[in-house]
């Protein structure tokens, strides 16, 4: 063999080494979560890449890439919340770069929508959580990032590697800054105890716990409260705000105990039907949440505080394969 031929190992990691060194990061963004995304290109020290989305008169859309990722390592955007149009956004859109020989697609989903239906309730129903995991992944997604999951253990319905965050990243420190005196932190319910708990730990301060019945879904037959929140500045914990059914008769219950003044911390503004309006109307003194959803109007009560640079440093660890552990606060 002639000697212009042989490639050693040497050469061949050299090569290796130059290939992966020159790897391109591209941020896309989905339609739905296009504010956040400029945000976190911007903290990213990048821009957005540029995508159209074509719509047909039956409501069928085709998103398009214009311009190459070819050997790129790809960031796509976008929170699934329902309706279904933003799911099949970015699955459309895993497919694309998938098709267009995109080296690493991670899929960035501040919100992931569906999580709620993490396991079987009762007899007959599906576990969406584990199916939008598996169709992520078929689609293209070869890494999720992620931020406050409704179950942890969600997880572990991926084959792919999951970055999970946590909104503590950003809310401990807007709360640290509130100087608030004998500092109670609330859970709505049973299930965010250990939410509640961790942040407790965080701010050295008691903890609450809200027991509740439900009627059906999004209807609360009874409550009750365990710990004593007379005196106390509240701060109630959740990792989502949706009909703030639960939230509002949490804050309207503690003020009725003797707490001096109710806050809540949600991570995702979800905000359907007249959450708008409960919220207004209770005595919540204010609701902080992340931009992972888009508002749907404003509120005098709601305070937004922004991912959007825990995202773009969490990105740039990834992109350039260094540990994210600093990131996890609790």
């Amino acid at each position: 063999m002639g000697r212009h031929n042989i490639i050693t190992t040497k050469t061949l990691k050299h090569h290796t080494n130059m290939s992966e060194a020159t790897t391109e990061a591209k941020i896309f963004s989905c339609t739905q979560s296009t504010e956040l995304s400029e945000k976190i290109a911007a903290a990213f020290g990048t821009k957005l890449g540029n995508v159209i989305t074509s719509t047909y008169s039956d409501g069928e859309f085709q998103p398009s890439f214009e311009e190459s990722v070819r050997g790129s390592r790809v960031f796509i955007i976008g929170s699934t919340h329902p309706g279904a149009d933003h799911l099949m956004e970015m699955l459309l859109m895993l497919d694309a770069a998938k098709r267009a020989s995109a080296r690493h697609i991670t899929a960035v989903l501040p919100y992931f929508g569906w999580a709620r239906q993490d396991r079987k309730d009762k007899p007959r129903v599906p576990i969406a959580a584990k199916m939008v995991a598996s169709i992520l992944e078929t689609a293209g997604a070869t890494r999720i990032i992620t931020m406050d999951l409704h179950a942890d253990q969600i997880q572990g319905f991926f084959e792919k590697p999951v970055d999970h965050l946590y909104a503590s990243t950003v809310f401990l420190p807007y709360l640290k800054s509130l100087n608030l005196d004998n500092l109670t932190i609330a859970s709505p319910d049973m299930g965010g105890s250990k939410r509640a708990y961790a942040y407790s730990k965080a701010l050295e301060s008691d903890v609450v716990i809200c027991y509740k019945q439900r009627a059906k879904a999004n209807i609360i037959s009874h409550m009750e409260l365990i710990g004593d929140v007379t005196g106390k500045n509240v701060v109630l914990v959740d990792d989502m705000v949706d009909t703030a059914g639960t939230l509002t008769a949490a804050a309207n219950l503690m003020m009725e105990r003797g707490a001096i003044s109710v806050r809540a911390i949600c991570t995702h503004p979800v905000l359907s039907g007249e959450a708008y309006e409960r919220v207004e109307n209770s005595k919540l003194e204010e609701l902080i949440v992340t931009d992972s959803i888009p508002l749907k109007k404003e509120s005098r009560k709601i305070k937004v505080v922004s991912c959007a640079n825990l995202f773009a440093d969490v990105m740039k660890s990834v992109h350039h394969n260094e540990s994210i552990s600093s990131k996890f606060i609790m």
